[in-house]
């Protein structure tokens, strides 16, 4: 007896789809690297180029950036279970050609402000389709393994471009050097989108044609009542928004405390490279860790890191630059931890027909995280100085994973799952079915 697909059938998983997972992959790479150019440089070019002293002016490019990218994100997944997964990644890339241009030769603020509209923008339709693609192309047993994946890729580039850029800059100057790379992540992932990228709206058909009992998987939303479903949406939600509020208060408010305390650019870099790479690289554990152990003590428990992280680097003790390296360690574990689990959940909760509509809504709410963060940083930096506004991040991050823990708890999403395998034999006759084996998988 051997295990082959039943004819006309897609078979879902990383091993069986890896070309096109690991072009995905590398494309996601190239879509963190252009966050990454701004990471270093961004807010000290606000400072000692136009020489901005506002800090709620200084973070409004974090403010542009994540209203525009939230906004996208709905968008994008609306239009892509309406058109295709390809259209809306190419439209991204094209979206976001300028940007690296303008961030090197802007001659004012205002064309800093409207690169990160673009930015935002182009994040919103390429970030969520490789979401979206790799869900696709996996069932639900490999998705936190998948988001663990594609979230490495995203901010082991954004990671990378950091550190190069504070490189760069402590040998150049903050412009424009730094900003070639992204020139070069802009037309490599145009490149590969148009001529390598195969659409997976196909398997979502595929999905939708096929009898719940012969699927090849079954996604937890069918268990799900409308109560739970939306219980757990609103602790997914939340705890989305308040680890994004941690990502853009790191974005905009350690380059400036950092300088405050005297460090020079290229161990700003360092520090702020520290944090993505952490982050990405432990996503290749957590991920799969999800599928394993659960989505919801991961969010917990990685929230509760994160608070721990932010008051490290905020006591800066023994020093601001031994603090700083320790925190980003804490911050980009505790990040893991919650991030795959976070966006396998949003998915577990939706059938495949709209699951680039629900992961985009989710995906609106974490990244309003972003311009809520630069906000609420301006008016408690202003107010109180710039360490105050790293405590109160830390927290609501501890206060929003203990909502989190609650909220996703009662939903009882944590019921193993079983998934039915068809066994099809070959004989004389051709290929039938045999058998019917069931799996089960904890969520």
């Amino acid at each position: 007896m051997s295990r082959s697909p039943i004819q006309g059938e897609r078979l879902l998983g990383i091993r069986e789809n890896w070309p096109q997972f690991s072009l995905l992959v590398l494309i996601n790479a190239c879509v963190g690297g252009m966050v990454g150019l701004e990471r270093t440089v961004v807010p000290l070019v606000a400072m000692q180029e136009f020489h901005l002293t506002s800090d709620a002016l200084i973070f409004s490019f974090i403010v542009a950036f994540g209203l525009v990218k939230a906004l996208s994100n709905v968008a994008s997944g609306m239009l892509a279970d309406r058109f295709t997964r390809k259209a809306m990644l190419v439209s991204g890339w094209l979206i976001g050609l300028p940007v690296p241009f303008m961030l090197a030769w802007g001659p004012s603020w205002a064309w800093i402000l409207v690169a990160n509209v673009l930015l935002g923008a182009s994040q919103g339709f390429t970030w969520s389709m490789t979401v979206a693609m790799k869900n696709d192309l996996v069932g639900t047993r490999q998705r936190g393994l998948a988001m663990g994946l594609n979230e490495f890729a995203g901010y082991g580039g954004l990671g990378i471009t950091a550190l190069l850029t504070g490189y760069i800059a402590a040998r150049t100057g903050l412009r424009p050097e730094p900003f070639y790379l992204g020139i070069v992540y802009a037309l490599v992932g145009l490149a590969l989108s148009i001529v390598a990228v195969r659409d997976t709206t196909g398997f979502l058909r595929h999905s939708a044609a096929t009898p719940r009992t012969d699927a090849p998987t079954q996604h937890a939303a069918w268990s799900l009542d409308p109560e739970s479903a939306t219980r757990t949406m609103f602790g997914v939600c939340q705890a989305g928004l308040v680890n994004n509020l941690n990502d853009g208060i790191s974005w905009g408010v350690l380059p400036l405390l950092f300088t405050a305390h005297g460090l020079a650019v290229d161990d700003i870099g360092i520090i702020k490279a520290v944090y993505p790479l952490t982050w990405s690289l432990s996503q290749l554990g957590t991920g799969a860790l999800a599928d394993r152990v659960g989505r919801r003590p991961l969010i917990m428990w990685g929230m509760i890191v994160q608070a721990l992280a932010l008051g490290v680097i905020g006591f800066g003790v023994p020093s601001a630059y031994a603090s700083g390296i320790a925190g980003a360690l804490l911050l980009g574990v505790g990040t893991a931890m919650v991030y795959p689990a976070l966006l396998a959940t949003a998915a577990d909760t939706s059938p495949a027909a709209r699951r680039a509509t629900t992961l985009g809504w989710y995906r609106f709410w974490r990244d309003l995280g972003y311009p809520v963060g630069a906000l609420l940083a301006g008016i408690v930096s202003a107010a109180f100085g710039l360490v105050w506004a790293v405590y109160l991040a830390g927290l609501l991050t501890f206060v929003s994973g203990v909502v989190a823990a609650f909220s996703i708890a009662r939903t009882r999403l944590q019921a193993a799952e079983v998934i039915p395998t068809v066994f099809v034999t070959h004989d004389a006759d051709g290929v039938r079915p045999t058998a019917l084996a069931q799996t089960q998988l904890r969520l």
